[in-house]
C-alpha cells in the first residue's frame, strides 16, 4: 500500500506525487522504450510513452502487479519542448494505462538514448504488499 506525502503548505502537482511512502517488496524496473515485443518502434512521442508505459505494465504483471504499486517514475526525453507541447495528448494516454494512479516522478531532458529510434525511457520503482 502506498501513501502520497505532500507537505500541506505546498502547491497541489498536477500529474504527479510529491513523494510516496509504503513498505513491502521493491520491483525495479529498467528504463523501458517505446518498441513492442517484435523491438517495432511506436511512431512520435506520445506513441512511444504509451508504448514505454505499457512495457512496464508488462513486467509489473510478471509480478503479479498493476500500476497502482508504481512508486516512482524517472523519465528521460530527447526533446523537451515535443514533450511540453504535448501534455493534452499525454494525459489520455496516461490514464488509459496508468488509470488515476500519479506516483513521483521526475522528466530529464537527455541528446539521447541508446536506441537511436527511442524519443522517451521510462524507469520504474514499485512496491508490493508483504
Amino acid at each position: 500500500m502506498l501513501t502520497v506525502l505532500h507537505p500541506p503548505a505546498w502547491p497541489r502537482p498536477k500529474g504527479y506525487s510529491s513523494a510516496m511512502m509504503g513498505t513491502g517488496r521493491f520491483v525495479l524496473i529498467s528504463g523501458q522504450i517505446g518498441w513492442d515485443a517484435e523491438g517495432t518502434f511506436a511512431e512520435g512521442l506520445v506513441a512511444q510513452t504509451e508504448q514505454a508505459l505499457r512495457n512496464i505494465l508488462a513486467i509489473l504483471a510478471e509480478a503479479e502487479a498493476g500500476p497502482e504499486h508504481i512508486a516512482r517514475l524517472v523519465w528521460y526525453v530527447t526533446d523537451m519542448p515535443a514533450y511540453r507541447a504535448c501534455g493534452k495528448e499525454l494525459g489520455p494516454v496516461w490514464r488509459a494505462t496508468m488509470g488515476r494512479h500519479y506516483p513521483a516522478m521526475a522528466v530529464i531532458g537527455t541528446t539521447a538514448l541508446v536506441e537511436p529510434q527511442a524519443l522517451v525511457e521510462i524507469e520504474a520503482v514499485a512496491l508490493l504488499p508483504g
